[in-house]
């Protein structure tokens, strides 16, 4: 799940503090670095994009891409996983592109947790949503009535599960790149060498914050 990386309409809690430039050029090469991780690993990738008529596959030429359909994130992310599910390809994980840093091992957990039996892997972001869902079958109810963007979107989607009878996998905790506090945190990341991301390197390089 992507947003086409225009100033002043992408990562907007950034742009407050970074300015609407420096905080788009950040998730451009978010969104770059990842397409470039993901399709080295052994899993066909889906690039939804918002808004519909934004140009989102030039960033990201020959992979596959499909404009996002919904009134609010919810039910685009719903949307996005039926498609996917309805070409009979499964389980399907859901990241965004501002957790650009997401591990192989917590993708290969997820598909190995699903496969087992689990029918929801969440991955929980330290501000309270969650940085990865993963589903062997459609679950509208997980997307329907959230809050989104506030510190219950994980907790409010486990109880729905738990209502709905789901088995949920949790997956280690990390954060998604929201805050400038964030930025930081993706800065140690990187130094520790725990993943490369070259385009977003540079541009921390350059002093994004």
């Amino acid at each position: 799940m992507a947003k086409h990386p225009v100033p002043g309409r992408v990562k907007m809690r950034l742009a407050a503090a970074l300015g609407p430039e420096r905080a788009c050029t950040l998730y451009r090469a978010f969104v770059l670095d990842l397409a470039g991780r993901l399709a080295r690993l052994p899993y066909p990738v889906t690039w939804a994009y918002w808004p519909p008529e934004a140009p989102f596959s030039t960033l990201v030429p020959g992979m596959r891409c499909r404009p996002q359909a919904g009134r609010d994130l919810g039910e685009r992310m719903a949307r996005a996983v039926e498609t996917v599910l309805a070409e009979g390809a499964g389980p399907v994980l859901v990241i965004g592109a501002d957790a650009p840093h997401v591990s192989e091992a917590v993708l290969a957990e997820a598909v190995s947790a699903l496969a087992a039996g689990a029918d929801v892997a969440l991955g929980p972001a330290y501000d309270g949503g969650y940085y990865l869902i993963g589903l062997r079958a459609p679950a509208p109810a997980l997307f329907t009535g959230i809050a989104w963007s506030t510190a219950d979107v994980l907790a409010t989607t486990r109880a729905r599960a738990g209502d709905a009878g789901l088995r949920v996998h949790l997956l280690p905790p990390t954060f998604d790149v929201d805050e400038v506090a964030d930025v930081e945190r993706l800065r140690t990341v990187l130094a520790r060498g725990e993943v490369i991301l070259p385009r977003t390197a540079v541009v921390l390089a350059r002093g994004a914050t």
